[in-house]
Formats: structure tokens, sequence, C-alpha cells
């Protein structure tokens, strides 16, 4: 199966990441209410993984900070490329936009996929909305 990643503003993502981050969070991570939008994604270039058929299948978000955060992926897309497809385009997005390095905070169990793309751990675990995260970092230099 392929699919194709796009970059979109808030605007334009809303009505596709809101749905797909709503199935993630509350199926599968149980997390405090509200988690899966927030007042910074206006803020927001947004990823998005569109399939054949054009729906839906993975999103993540750049922060104006350099933070790659929300990055979710439909059950049945997961171990084919669309979590890696959609951080590459994230990391591309902020080389274009001249940032030093992008972060994240990984989920413990998601650390050794960003170790895979390139991010290193920094820090302590800590629990963020009652999972262990690592800070984990990546130079674009």
């Amino acid at each position: 199966m392929t699919f194709r990643v796009e970059l979109k503003s808030w605007e334009e993502a809303r009505t596709t990441a809101g749905p797909i981050r709503h199935t993630i969070f509350f199926e599968e991570k149980n997390p405090p209410p509200g988690i899966e939008l927030d007042e910074l994604d206006p803020q927001c270039v947004h990823a998005l993984a569109f399939d054949e058929s054009g729906s839906a299948v993975g999103t993540g978000r750049l922060l104006p900070d350099g933070q790659i955060g929300r990055l979710v992926v439909l059950k049945d897309w997961r171990r084919r490329g669309v979590g890696a497809a959609l951080v590459a385009a994230l990391v591309e997005e902020a080389r274009k936009r001249k940032y030093a390095e992008v972060t994240i905070s990984a989920p413990l169990q998601s650390a050794e996929f960003y170790r895979g793309l390139g991010f290193t751990a920094e820090g302590k675990v800590v629990k963020e909305a009652g999972v262990l995260q690592q800070k984990m970092r990546k130079a674009l230099g």
C-alpha cells in the first residue's frame, strides 16, 4: 500500500488531524481530556499522511520552537513507514525554516523508533499525561 504526506496549516488540517488524534489518544492512550487538541495547533505546521483513496492514516505537527508532537498513525498503517515519513516531512520543514534542531518528547516505547531516525535521548525520563517520556533531540546541521 502506498501513501503520501502533505504539510498543511491547522485551518486546512483540523478536520482531518483532529479525528485521527482523537481515535489514537482515546482508544489507545487514555490521556487527560483535551490533550488531543490544544491552543498551539494554529501556530503549527501539520503533516498528514493519506492512503491511495485519500483517507488520512497519520498526522504530526511541528511547533514554532522546533518541537515535533502529536505524532500518531492509525493501527493498520503502523510499521509501513508512515511515521518515519511524517517525521521526515516535519524535519525537512524545520530545515527550510532554518531551525538548528528539532526535539520530541517521546513515549518510552517509541524511543527506539526516534533513535533510528537520528534523534538522541537527553535528560531524565519523566511522566507526562500519565506516560513515561524521554526528551530527544536531532541537530539539523
